[in-house]
């Protein structure tokens, strides 16, 4: 039977590539998405021209009420979920002391609450069927922290500890949790750096190129497909960062 795996920011970036591969590896994909609904759409059409058909499904996955929707549209469709997802997040790029509630709210509501809320209500199922994989989306910034990203550095240390301690409580019922904390990613979230501040990082780098959404999701693909591995924190960085 085809497994069924939810994609949380599915649209752009990671979240995008990581719901392509899946699809493309003969697994029901819903994709969600909250603000790019023409990302998402062109998503579904792209892989629609390779006969590949996936959901796309908007949701505030950040509103419990919200993320229910999503979960349930899942389960009325496909009658489980197999594998989750929580790719979700945002960054905030700024002085410490120019941080706001407001920064707060969005920062940590997006990138780990979403997270929590999203495992909290997909394990009841994945409990049931006694099995089940759930895939974090951290970030390098969660294990060695970052100067002007302190509350994007927060939050996925948060789902770095999540992680390692759903593992633990999950294990008995074969539910496997693990997280991926990528290094420096060509995406628009990086977009930020200068070219020349980009070459500076890339000399930093031991494999000397910054990473693609391709490197995270062979990863992502590899997590699902093993069966013994759980608790970990995966960094993918070409080097960056040895720990």
């Amino acid at each position: 039977m085809e497994k069924v795996a939810i994609v949380t920011g599915a649209s752009r970036g990671i979240g995008r590539e990581i719901a392509k591969q899946l699809a493309k590896s003969n697994i029901k994909v819903i994709a969600n998405y909250n603000h790019s609904e023409k990302e998402a759409i062109e998503l579904k059409e792209e892989l629609k021209k390779e006969n590949i058909i996936i959901d796309i499904v908007k949701s505030d996955i950040a509103n419990r009420e919200e993320a229910k929707k999503l979960i349930q549209f899942t389960l009325n469709k496909y009658h489980k979920i197999d594998i989750l997802i929580n790719n979700a997040g945002v960054s905030e790029y700024k002085l410490f002391t120019e941080e706001t509630d407001e920064d707060w709210n969005k920062v940590i509501n997006t990138n780990l609450y979403s997270a929590f809320v999203m495992s909290q209500e997909v394990v009841p199922n994945m409990v049931q069927n006694k099995e089940g994989c759930i895939i974090n989306i951290s970030s390098i910034w969660g294990i060695v922290g970052a100067s002007l990203e302190v509350l994007y550095s927060i939050s996925k240390a948060g789902i770095n500890g999540m992680t390692k301690a759903l593992a633990k409580e999950l294990g008995p019922s074969n539910i496997r949790v693990n997280a991926i904390a990528p290094g420096i990613i060509d995406t628009k979230m990086n977009h930020k750096f200068l070219q020349e501040e980009l070459e500076q990082i890339k000399e930093e780098i031991p494999l000397e190129r910054i990473g693609q959404v391709e490197d995270i999701a062979k990863c992502v693909k590899w997590l699902i497909e093993d069966d013994y591995t759980t608790g970990q924190i995966i960094s993918i960085n070409g080097g960056w960062v040895i720990t």
